[in-house]
């Protein structure tokens, strides 16, 4: 930005020495997207915020104004427009560019309000376009005979982008939007091959930006085999230039699901039927269960753990909506007590969906939590799984299994698939507190305390193969879970084994490592580590050199030793000197005699 401030300047000084004559010949050079793209990231839209970047460019336009005098009088508005004859300097050239992004950033804060625009907004937000296009379509007709070649391709690009984005808002057209971003796609794939890096770089960004809308627009026109629900995909590059894409892609699938929703009027779950008369339910529930097909359908391998996570978060938030409705059904419902009744296990079963949603979520982060378990920490500072964090994640995957045991075991009559489901949920905490044991006893190997490993390693073997025995005898057996736990009861017996050597080990170099370590011990030292010396923990019975942890040098006393008060005679203060009061003494005083004259002086 402070480069493009100081070509500008330049531009100016140079354009002062020229003669009038000459200036109409003159060629400006703007880098629209650099200089665009550099603006918006420093002033709001690296958080989507337009309003911010909207008060830059009306602060931007005001300086522009002022230091070209063009305004546009004192007291009354008096109208300048701004003609090819009128461009004598580049910065005429950024007032149109600033104004157009003016109006264009102003559109997207109304369309990127929380509740979303209602009708007058909308109303606004087109108008607000169509000011942007027209501001637009001037810069490309000022550049096309004030610019050259590049800055001409440019402006074009940005102005078919604008049109664009105005026939996309309003529904209209597709034929003419596609071809619009077609255009612009074509400018920027042509202005990349060419320039330094940081232009190829922002033109290839730019060419990513405008591809989910052309497919949407190739969806919209009938050419494009996409489905709605496969749209969601496309929209997960970021950038400014796709905000109006989301929004209107967000639309198109609420109004696809309210067109599913009025065909759905129950939910199955567990042999059961529950009848759904509230319309938002069926929404939340239909974008739920949209969502868990993108986790457990065909393409499932090849999406990362990262977008599996913000996935699970909006089934979450899909299905806590749901439960919220119900709720409300619930409170407002009459004295009909088959309605409560159907109300209460449509409850039911969404939380015990949500519950099942969470164990598997909680289960992927114990998969992302293993693949960094013995990693060693890279040049990217990547965050390294310590054992104590997995005996906190298979903590929380008890919690999940007790409660959805808990949740499926409620009621009086209930079904085969219930009970099937809690006897699941049984087998899912052994086999997760054998895992939690074994993780457990990795964090105690790691402090050097053998004993308690090989203790623990020991039950975690012992845990791992009751619930192989159990899962093994039931009826439908998990091949994988069995696989799992297989594993972990070898790799138990593994280490327990090497726990009881080293500790056999460390035992025989017990007394080698104590002498070593009582004749490094120091009377005095600057090392700070250590908590308490020797001397002031007698009373505790606590090893001060036998730990095999113990990494500073164990210190018997500060020598020299640090300056300590001692008593000394009392200071005696007479306090009582000010208080007394002595008797006067005038009577006793010997006085001055006076002359005559002095009398009247005295």
């Amino acid at each position: 930005m402070g480069k493009q401030k100081e070509s500008t300047a330049m531009e100016i000084e140079d354009q002062s020495s020229i003669p009038s004559d000459q200036i109409s010949n003159l060629k400006f050079s703007v880098n629209v997207l650099q200089l665009l793209k550099s603006a918006q990231m420093q002033h709001g839209l690296r958080f989507g915020d337009y309003a911010r970047y909207r008060r830059y460019c009306t602060a931007r336009l005001r300086r522009l104004y002022k230091s070209l005098k063009f305004t546009h009088g004192r007291l009354k508005y008096t109208k300048r427009s701004i003609s090819v004859t009128t461009v004598t300097e580049v910065r005429f050239l950024h007032l149109v560019l600033y104004t157009a992004e003016r109006a264009w950033s102003h559109a997207m804060e109304k369309k990127t309000l929380p509740d979303g625009p209602n009708a007058r907004q909308r109303s606004y937000l087109i108008g607000r376009l169509r000011k942007a296009v027209k501001w637009a379509s001037l810069f490309q007709e000022l550049c096309s005979i004030k610019g050259d070649s590049r800055t001409s391709l440019e402006a074009e690009a940005y102005a078919a982008y604008m049109k664009g984005s105005l026939l996309f808002e309003k529904d209209q057209n597709w034929d003419v939007a596609l071809k619009c971003f077609k255009s612009a796609r074509a400018v920027y794939e042509e202005l990349g091959k060419y320039g330094d890096l940081e232009n190829q770089v922002l033109c290839r960004e730019r060419v990513e930006e405008l591809e989910p809308s052309i497919r949407y627009c190739l969806h919209k026109i009938g050419e494009s085999n996409l489905q709605t629900s496969e749209l969601v995909s496309i929209g997960e590059i970021e950038g400014p230039a796709l905000d109006l894409f989301k929004a209107k892609l967000e639309a198109a699938m609420a109004e696809a699901r309210s067109q599913q929703a009025a065909s759905m009027t129950e939910f199955h779950w567990l042999g059961n039927k529950f009848p759904i008369s509230n319309a938002k339910t069926r929404v939340s529930i239909l974008k739920a269960q949209e969502l868990e097909k993108d986790i457990h359908g065909s393409a499932a391998d090849s999406l990362p753990a990262e977008k599996k996570l913000v996935l699970y978060d909006k089934i979450f938030a899909a299905y806590h909506e749901a439960r919220s409705c119900i709720r409300n059904d619930l409170v407002t419902a009459a004295n009909s007590e088959n309605v409560k009744d159907e109300l209460s296990g449509l409850d039911k079963a969404v939380g015990a969906i949500l519950g099942q949603q969470t164990i598997e979520r909680n289960q992927l982060l114990v998969k992302i939590a293993k693949s960094k378990l013995n990693k060693v920490r890279d040049d990217k500072n990547e965050k390294v799984t310590k054992p104590e964090e997995l005996v906190r994640l298979y903590d929380l995957l008890l919690q999940n299994t007790a409660d959805l045991s808990d949740l499926v075991s409620s009621g009086r009559d209930r079904k085969v698939e219930e009970v099937a489901l809690a006897e699941e949920c049984e087998l899912k905490s052994m086999s997760f507190r054998a895992e939690r044991c074994f993780y457990l006893a990795k964090s105690y190997s790691s402090a050097g305390k053998r004993t308690e490993a090989y203790a623990l390693y020991s039950r975690a073997r012992s845990l791992a193969d009751a619930a192989l025995m159990k899962l093994q005898s039931a009826n439908t057996a998990d091949q994988v879970m069995i696989k799992e736990l297989r594993t972990l009861y070898n790799e138990s017996r593994s280490n327990s084994c090497a726990e009881h050597a080293k500790g056999i080990m460390e035992e025989e170099k017990a007394p080698e490592n104590l002498s070593k370590k009582i004749s490094n011990m120091s009377l005095n030292g600057t090392d700070k580590k250590m908590e308490k010396l020797l001397m002031e923990r007698v009373d505790t019975y606590e090893s001060a050199v036998g730990e095999v942890n113990m990494k500073v040098v164990p210190r018997i006393e500060t020598f020299p030793p640090a300056f300590q008060p001692v008593p000394r005679n009392p200071i005696v203060l007479d306090l009582a000197y000010n208080l007394i009061e002595f008797p006067s003494l005038d009577s006793r005083m010997k006085k001055d005699k006076k002359g005559f004259i002095s009398r009247f002086w005295g």
